[in-house]
């Protein structure tokens, strides 16, 4: 029997399968999907098995498969089907696209095999027959014995060691290791929650789905219970012996939506995302692969999990643009979703209260079902939305806070009741100008201001994370003259507490939440009312459901307005809706306090009526008129070296190439400096390609990546439908 194997290099000129012999020994153990180690240019690599055949037609001599480097791990024809996809539809290779779907330590560039966790336990030995009498003089040792005639099993840490010691060396007693999952197992505590007439409607609505491939957007205002309308569609798939896969944005929102799951389903939810520890993800992996678990919840990745009779897909806030991979290679899981609904005739369902454009004009032309929920659950009303000029009030020296949002924290507090305020920007200080030479920090690498954080007196490259500590004079001329500008939420802080100095205050921003757990202490802590403030950025906006937040406060909503990018409108629209949405969910009446300096943008206008339609339809009008998604598809494709010059002659290049090969109706524009031209030391143009259809550009910008695969000097970057340009 012979194997074909790809193996771990990611190089495109290795981008192909290599044929080996299957030793007899492995014969009956090897299967299509495996991990293997195999010989390669004098030495061993680790591949993966994607196929197996009888015979072998060639005339030279193969080697052998060397060994079989995790049995348990087996990818299913689903998953070798997703690679498949992968490889197609973002020109990635066909082993990147494997090690895509893998935790790390499955990569073939893991350590080791098996990164399980192991307890032991011992036993007695039944097939010996134990005299007393022998033990006499032994108390301790019969002590053990007499301990595991009523226990089947016990940990051996229990023990003191010599005598056990000598239980074992005589075969009297046993030893036995169990994984352990590092994961505490959560039990069932549920909480039975009747859906109202709006929920009910909406889940019998997608359940009259189930067995087919059909995409549905639950489009319901902030506060509907959309939630539960997912875990009573799950708990019916369930039933019908299926699985179930629920994906949102933020590791935040995995931690509050995952206590529910398991509140309601227990230890059959495995969770997945970035901040579990390299173990805690085998476990969880190797749960599912098992099928020790009926439901996954995680973020991006998790659309790989490796369930067994998919019954149901769930996307939360699917108009996240953290469900695109910014890296290599360039998916969006809602593609990954929608093709693994039409590959188990199954229902893919896209939850939202600020559905993306894209989403919500395909279920205008009835490509995807739509589904609504109109009304926040328990009667409870839509905050009421007040906008502050900061042209204003900076006149009036209100640099940070308005006089509206003072007095409106002033009185929730007074009252018991909790605020979320947002600035989407982290750090203290945004840079630092030398008033005396005019020298800014910037990154070496890439040419970009370097934020000041005050908590650990570092400046950080918040693009590659470059860092180094601040100088109390200006390092160019000596002079003490730094001047700090811009605000994070680091100084918002530090502001707050100087304003409210009784108040509770906590901060939720990936500087407070590097350290593993911090986003789940933090939403419990603020759940229980031991803090009056919570803020942060944008990962205080989505899905946090506290009853006793009546006021939201937006400290700068221009922060993602004023961003050079097409998508900006949607992305402060559904930004500042979304984090409207957290206030008033309860009996109290929520109010929404949002500072500007563009009060009369139609973002800001539509944001203050609630009004996500309106947004809608008056988006469309702009992205029509510029060619812009949904009405066209957007091709970003980076050609990036060390050297300046050497960029920008092979970007022209490359336009040449791609106007001379595509459709004459397909736009090709550029070249242009990316948004960020010197990144890690590399210099970026861009070119964008604007169509509707043209049957030739995957073939085309497939042939030109091979073109540039062999380049020492100079490689390109594909993005299908990026998040920003």
């Amino acid at each position: 029997m012979y194997a074909s194997v790809v193996i771990e290099y990611p190089i495109k000129t290795l981008d192909k399968t290599f044929t080996y012999k299957i030793p007899e020994e492995l014969n009956d153990k090897i299967k299509v999907g495996m991990k293997v180690s195999v010989p390669f240019n004098n030495h061993f690599v680790v591949g993966f098995v994607l196929n197996i055949v009888d015979d072998y037609e060639g005339n030279y001599e193969l080697k052998e498969i060397k060994e079989i480097l995790n049995p348990e791990l087996v990818l299913s024809p689903e998953l070798l089907s997703i690679a498949d996809y992968l490889v197609k539809e973002v020109l990635c290779t066909k082993i990147v696209a494997i090690e895509t779907m893998l935790p790390a330590t499955l990569k073939t560039k893991a350590k080791k095999d098996d990164y399980a966790l192991y307890e032991t336990y011992v036993y007695l030995n039944k097939d010996i027959f134990i005299d007393e009498e022998k033990f006499k003089n032994k108390k301790k040792q019969l002590a053990i014995i007499n301990i595991l005639k009523n226990k089947e099993m016990v940990l051996k840490k229990e023990f003191a060691g010599s005598s056990l010691k000598a239980l074992l060396s005589a075969d009297i007693v046993r030893e036995k290791k169990i994984q352990k999952y590092r994961l505490q197992e959560r039990h069932k505590q549920e909480e039975i929650k009747t859906l109202t007439k709006d929920q009910d409607e909406a889940y019998q609505k997608i359940k009259s789905y189930f067995g087919q491939a059909k995409t549905i957007l639950l489009w319901g205002v902030t506060g509907s219970g959309k939630t539960e309308v997912y875990i009573n569609l799950i708990r019916e798939v369930l039933k019908l012996g299926k699985t179930a896969l629920v994906m949102v944005p933020e590791i935040s929102l995995t931690t509050q939506i995952a206590l529910r799951f398991y509140e309601v389903f227990g230890q059959d939810v495995a969770i997945l995302h970035s901040s579990l520890s390299a173990g805690e993800k085998y476990d969880e992996y190797l749960k599912i692969l098992r099928g020790e678990v009926l439901v996954v919840v995680g973020t991006r990745s998790a659309v790989f999990a490796p369930l067994q009779n998919l019954g149901i897909i769930i996307i939360d806030e699917e108009d996240s643009s953290s469900y695109k991979q910014e890296n290599y290679p360039k998916y969006h899981a809602r593609d990954v979703a929608i093709y693994r609904s039409i590959y188990n005739q199954i229902p893919l369902v896209l939850g939202s209260a600020t559905p993306s454009l894209e989403t919500k004009a395909r279920a205008d032309k009835k490509v995807y079902e739509e589904v609504v929920l109109t009304k926040r659950i328990n009667g409870a009303q839509l905050p009421k939305i007040y906008i502050v000029d900061m042209a204003e009030e900076m006149r009036q020296k209100n640099m940070i806070f308005s006089s509206l949002l003072k007095q409106k924290i002033k009185e929730k507090l007074a009252k018991k009741e909790q605020i979320i305020l947002l600035l989407n920007r982290r750090g203290y200080s945004t840079f630092i100008t030398c008033s005396n030479c005019g020298y800014t920090y910037k990154c070496p690498s890439c040419d970009i201001s370097l934020t000041y954080h005050k908590s650990t007196n570092n400046l950080i490259c918040h693009y590659c994370g470059f860092q180094i500590p601040k100088n109390a004079l200006c390092p160019k001329c000596g002079v003490d003259g730094l001047n700090y500008y811009g605000l994070g939420t680091e100084k918002l802080e530090a502001e707050l507490k100087k304003l409210f100095p009784m108040a509770r205050v906590i901060r939720m921003d990936q500087d407070v939440t590097s350290r593993k757990g911090r986003h789940e202490e933090i939403i419990k802590a603020f759940k229980k009312e031991e803090y009056d403030i919570l803020l942060g950025t944008q990962m205080v906006s989505k899905g946090l459901d506290f009853p006793r937040v009546s006021l939201v406060g937006v400290i700068n909503a221009d922060t993602t307005l004023n961003i050079p990018d097409y998508k900006s409108n949607e992305n402060t629209f559904a930004l500042l809706h979304q984090v409207a949405g957290r206030a008033g969910r309860s009996t109290i009446l929520g109010e929404v306090v949002i500072q500007t300096f563009n009060p009369d943008n139609y973002v800001i206008k539509w944001v203050a009526a609630s009004n996500y339609q309106k947004f809608y339809l008056q988006e469309m009008t702009f992205r029509h008129k510029l060619k812009y998604p949904p009405y066209y598809y957007l091709v970003s494709i980076k050609v990036i070296s060390k050297d300046y010059q050497i960029a920008l002659n092979e970007a022209i290049k490359v336009k040449k190439y791609l106007i001379k090969n595509l459709l004459a109706k397909t736009i090709v524009l550029g070249p242009t400096t990316a948004a960020i031209l010197k990144f890690k030391d590399e210099y970026r143009m861009q070119i964008i390609i604007k169509y509707q259809f043209d049957e030739k550009l995957k073939k085309v910008l497939k042939a030109l990546d091979e073109l540039y695969s062999t380049n020492k000097n100079c490689y390109i970057d594909i993005d299908f439908n990026p998040n920003r340009i």
